[in-house]
């Protein structure tokens, strides 16, 4: 194999074993002098693979071939993620050399890390026509019809690898990955476990095996598989991010936190993180880092639409009801059919006296949840502070129907005191006493997981 056929298989993303496998199987057809390891090391390969290439037999029988200085500029780009920079080089080089499956594959690569999946496919359908029996370029078509969804033909192509070179470890992993788009939960682990077996310390295998015994409901092993993959990997943000959402999920929430803050200095730029963050300081009652996460979040990234109400939230334990109105607005306009925001956001407008306003979102928030007895409780309460008797005392009825609560018989007794009904008043105060109060709900919250390397 030439110098610049392993340099664009490396800038393609092939693992440093996987290479030097390749590599040993097909031969050296380049010297591995001074001027070709300065060549190797600038492309970004690691010292320990290119002094493992110097012991391999026959390097160049013929003289020395130089490692060509543009593919390994390529490969220094795609290392550094300078995707925008790599795809233009890319192509000029594959215009100069049609026939080189491994830039093909290349390119491929840096469309899969920008998510251009159609391009993806196309760029390894071209390399697997001109190298049909590369079980790597199978590998990676395996994992484009796994991001499309597309189950069937993932596992398909996995075997397809599989058949090629049963040693392939990656190929084990994409046929796991098929199996999870399937939702073969055990089937994918099973394949998992074949793909450690090959590469026992391959961090991204762990961290796949522990989005599907999440999805299985083992979350402790799954606990166990993210913290394995981050021991092997700690730059994993990914990993950080999703062993805080279930340590979140497990109650851990300083744990949680320290999970979030890894995967922020990790990745500062990744929005989910930060959400994750502020929400995760929303549920621990640290009011003023959720602000200031969940800001930060919104200016740096003008359009992400979630944590609104985790900010009204914030906001309203300050007092600041102007911002949590503004906040819960912009919640109602990312999701109309929210519930629970509309009742918020009239829990909100009550308590800077707009009436009008406040009576208006209860009623669509007991619209979309009519068995939420806080959405009837703060719709009754409305009324009552527009001295709308009948109404109150209808939306308080409900109230202590769906939730016989001491807060709301009492609310219902004032409004039957009100009205000059005091026998029955009565009887509703004597329910409240015998009853404890009952805490008020919050705004749910979703995390954000981190989608699937």
């Amino acid at each position: 194999m030439g110098c610049g056929e392993a340099l664009g298989w490396f800038a393609g993303g092939m693992p440093a074993p996987r290479l030097s496998r390749l590599l040993e199987e097909r031969g050296l057809a380049f010297k591995i002098d001074q001027a070709n390891t300065k060549t190797l090391l600038a492309a970004g390969m690691d010292a320990a693979l290119v002094q493992s290439l110097r012991l391999l037999p026959d390097s160049a029988p013929g003289g020395s071939s130089a490692c060509p200085m543009e593919v390994s500029k390529v490969s220094a780009l795609i290392r550094a993620r300078k995707f925008e920079l790599a795809q233009p080089a890319l192509e000029k080089l594959i215009n100069r050399n049609p026939q080189d499956a491994s830039l093909k594959f290349a390119l491929g690569f840096v469309y899969q890390q920008t998510e251009q999946w159609d391009a993806a496919f196309d760029a390894y359908s071209e390399a697997r026509d001109l190298a049909p029996g590369s079980s790597d370029i199978h590998c990676r078509l395996s994992y484009v019809f796994y991001r499309y969804e597309d189950g069937d033909n993932a596992i398909a192509e996995a075997r397809t690898a599989l058949s090629l070179d049963p040693k392939n470890s990656d190929a084990y992993r994409f046929l796991g990955l098929g199996f999870h788009a399937n939702q073969r939960y055990a089937a994918a682990i099973n394949a998992f476990a074949e793909a450690l077996v090959l590469h026992p310390n391959d961090a991204e295998v762990y961290y796949d095996m522990g989005i599907t015994l999440k999805e299985k409901g083992e979350l402790q092993l799954a606990i166990k598989a993210y913290r394995k993959a981050i021991t092997l990997d700690p730059q994993m943000w990914e990993a950080h991010n999703n062993l805080g959402m279930l340590l979140h999920d497990a109650g851990n929430l300083t744990s949680a936190v320290s999970e979030y803050l890894q995967a922020k200095r990790i990745a500062p730029s990744e929005p989910g993180i930060r959400y994750n963050l502020g929400n995760t300081y929303c549920d621990k009652g640290e009011y003023d880092a959720a602000i200031t996460e969940l800001n930060t979040l919104f200016r740096k990234h003008p359009g992400w639409q979630r944590g609104h109400s985790c900010l009204a939230k914030a906001f309203m334990s300050k007092k600041n009801y102007k911002l949590a109105i503004a906040e819960l607005r912009m919640a109602i306009l990312q999701n109309p059919e929210g519930a629970t925001e509309h009742r918020v956001l009239g829990q909100a407008l009550l308590l800077v006296k707009d009436k009008e306003e406040a009576i208006r979102e209860l009623k669509v928030a007991v619209e979309l949840d009519p068995d939420s007895a806080l959405a009837h409780h703060y719709l009754g309460t409305a009324f009552f502070d527009e001295q709308k008797l009948d109404a109150a005392e209808t939306e308080f009825r409900h109230a202590v129907r769906l939730e016989p609560s001491a807060n709301n018989h009492y609310y219902l007794a004032a409004t039957l005191m009100t009205e000059g009904r005091y026998n029955e008043a009565l009887k509703e105060l004597e329910s409240s006493t015998r009853l404890a109060p009952t805490p008020q709900c919050v705004v749910p919250i979703q995390p954000v997981c981190s989608r699937k390397r």
